[in-house]
């Protein structure tokens, strides 16, 4: 296969298997793991949230293992969505690509009301615009530049947060063994009062839910096989990472910080960005001794927010360009520069990000709260279209009668882990906000405001079905032609 491709009408496969190999192990961490862990723990307990945690992740291990199977096979851009049209049903394609879409525009403009609120801890005068503008520069031109541009930024921004977490799993458990920061912990800690376990099994299912946005964006390794070299090898290379990426990043940190720090500390149910003293980092290098630790994950935080917005430009401009390409978007923005990017989709990208960051300044951000919460649930509604797709892409496989010996990789526990992510997401998305059930009465405005993604979703899916009377792929029909 050709490292490089020269089609122009086709994107450029310029993500080397170091690139990938980064964005696999950065790119579940963020403010999911730096800040709402500490609310985690203090909510369910050490043991709680790991219980939580290690559930989710064995989740995403079962559906990105299902995503590198497919993605090996047929690598392409529209990744799920493609997946999604070729075997469940062209109406839930459609409607898993915009939904996507709008998922990750709505994530840049989080992340530029965001690195205003880190900015201002160390110039807490300057004008707000000054840096979501700066920011929204920086993620546009490293987009822009080209696909190599994108790898090398995500490149280093992951590299910065892997050692981050490394030096902070070092640290703890010097602590830990009474090497670094007094006498020894032990395990006194992770038992005290209530511990491990604290409110119970729907507290935990409450953290099961918190955890799962934690660990979204994983996928976007999928939306990256359009444009890998080698992809067949390179991109369930990157995939075998996932398990042990969550192991040590999220297991063992929040181990760790269980261990360390006591669950009723007050300070650990704070997840405001705007407060980096209560990160549950930050507690653990000041107990170590280290005085800069605000300073540095403030530091690292602002990493991970560039990360995660050069990430959902890059995922958000290549699924509006394979929408276009493929008759469900304005043709315009399917087209193509010599550098093989896609600018037209990555400028109307940038300006959907922009026009929902400044519904921050107009009636107290309530627009802005809404537009969050109804794309709060798509990244799980995106997992549901992957776990559907890869039960049905195998199926089709076999009923076709080709030999499973020729996958170039292949997903293990078949059928058990699509069915059991499929469970989990479905179960998350229904209970998003259960509380609101739980009452004397239904809180209609909770419940409106916690699933509101939901209709939006099925209004696309069910509207573009009726209008286009599209019907659920035969297994037998399936095409499995990487071209559209």
């Amino acid at each position: 296969m050709e490292n490089l491709n020269t089609n122009p009408t086709e994107l450029k496969r310029g993500l080397k298997a170091r690139h990938l190999t980064m964005i696999s192990l950065g790119g579940t961490i963020g403010t999911g793991l730096f800040l709402a862990s500490g609310g985690a723990i203090h909510t369910a307990g050490p043991g709680g949230a790991l219980v939580a945690y290690a559930a989710i992740g064995i989740m995403v291990y079962f559906l990105m293992t299902g995503l590198a199977e497919m993605a090996a096979y047929m690598p392409v851009a529209g990744s799920f969505r493609v997946y999604a049209t070729k075997f469940v049903d062209p109406a839930f394609g459609f409607a898993l690509g915009w939904n996507y879409w709008y998922n990750w525009a709505i994530t840049i403009a989080a992340e530029l009301a965001a690195v205003v609120i880190i900015m201002k801890f160390w110039f807490p005068d300057s004008p707000s615009m000054l840096w979501s503008a700066l920011c929204l520069a920086i993620m546009f031109g490293l987009n822009y530049l080209s696909v190599k541009g994108f790898g090398e930024a995500e490149y280093w921004f992951s590299l910065i947060k892997v050692v981050t977490v490394v030096v902070f799993l070092i640290v703890g458990f010097l602590m830990i063994l009474g090497i670094m920061g007094g006498e020894a912990i032990g395990f006194k800690n992770f038992t005290i009062d209530d511990a491990p376990f604290n409110g119970g099994f729907f507290t935990i299912i409450g953290i099961f839910m918190a955890a799962g946005f934690s660990f979204q964006g994983t996928e976007l390794l999928g939306v990256t096989a359009g444009e890998s070299e080698n992809p067949r090898k390179n991109i369930p290379l990157a995939i075998r990472q996932v398990f042990w990426r969550i192991l040590l990043f999220y297991i063992l940190a929040i181990f760790v910080i269980g261990l360390i720090i006591p669950y009723t500390t007050e300070s650990l149910v704070s997840s405001d960005i705007s407060d980096i003293a209560v990160s549950p980092f930050t507690l653990v290098f000041e107990r170590a001794g280290l005085a800069f630790a605000a300073s540095v994950m403030n530091a690292v935080i602002l990493t991970a927010i560039l990360s995660a917005g050069n990430s959902g430009m890059y995922a958000s401009t290549r699924m509006l360009w394979d929408l276009a390409r493929d008759g469900k978007a304005p043709k315009f923005l399917g087209k193509l520069d010599k550098r093989g990017v896609p600018v037209n989709a990555l400028i109307v990208t940038a300006l959907m990000g922009t026009l929902a960051f400044l519904t921050t300044f107009f009636d107290d951000g309530v627009v802005y709260i809404w537009l969050l919460n109804a794309s709060g649930m798509s990244g799980f509604i995106a997992w549901v279209g992957i776990a559907m797709s890869h039960y049905r892409f195998r199926k089709a496989y076999v009923a076709q009668g080709r030999d499973l010996k020729d996958l170039p990789y292949r997903a293990k526990w078949f059928p058990f882990g699509p069915l059991f992510a499929l469970i989990i997401c479905i179960i998350v998305i229904l209970g998003q906000n259960y509380t609101a059930f739980t009452g004397g009465s239904i809180d209609w405005t909770s419940v409106l405001v916690s699933y509101i993604g939901l209709p939006l979703f099925l209004i696309l899916w069910l509207g573009y079905k009726s209008i286009k009377k599209t019907k659920v792929v035969s297994l037998k029909e399936a095409n499995f032609d990487v071209k559209q």
